[in-house]
């Protein structure tokens, strides 16, 4: 394998993950935090029901949401800089996969730091607040695992099209 393709496979894991991150950022700000308005990014420390804790709310939401915009640029950035060179082709599972694998990640992440270790929010705060939380990790633990899995299978399907054409080329 060339120093060449690496960089590729890399630039394409990477950016696929750091778009995924920034697409299930934006899934629950907008509609957990913003549709919904189960909660916000710290209403279990500063309550929603004064002004002033919805200001803070609002606030620690557009950090929030700057952060996902900044992994969601910076993503799409590395894809396009594989996807523009001419001999870029790669299986849409990969993209896919590195997609769900990033969403996934931010769920189980953010899940268990916020929800659990910081409790800075619940998925729904309430009687059944464990459970909204629990159903947010395994809902996150499904789309990680079967996207990684949708990788792996993108990644071997991609070496075998990479040593076709150098075979071809070589031929």
């Amino acid at each position: 394998m060339t120093g060449g393709h690496t960089d590729e496979r890399r630039r394409i894991l990477w950016g696929g993950i750091l778009a995924g991150l920034g697409i299930g950022g934006f899934f629950d700000g907008i509609v957990l935090h913003q549709i919904l308005q189960w909660h916000h990014m710290v209403s279990s420390v500063y309550p929603v029901t004064t002004v002033a804790g919805l200001e803070i709310n609002t606030l620690g939401d557009g950090f929030f949401h700057a952060g996902a915009y900044v992994f969601t640029v910076t993503g799409l950035f590395l894809l396009w800089s594989v996807a523009r060179r001419r001999h870029a082709v790669w299986p849409a599972g990969l993209l896919v996969g590195t997609l769900l694998t990033g969403w996934g990640l931010f769920n189980v992440v953010e899940g268990v730091i916020d929800h659990h270790i910081l409790q800075l929010h619940h998925v729904r705060g309430g009687p059944n607040q464990l459970a909204y939380d629990l159903a947010f990790l395994i809902w996150g633990a499904l789309m990680l695992s079967g996207g990684w899995a949708l990788v792996h299978r993108g990644l071997r399907r991609l070496s075998a099209e990479q040593t076709t054409a150098r075979d071809e080329t070589a031929g």
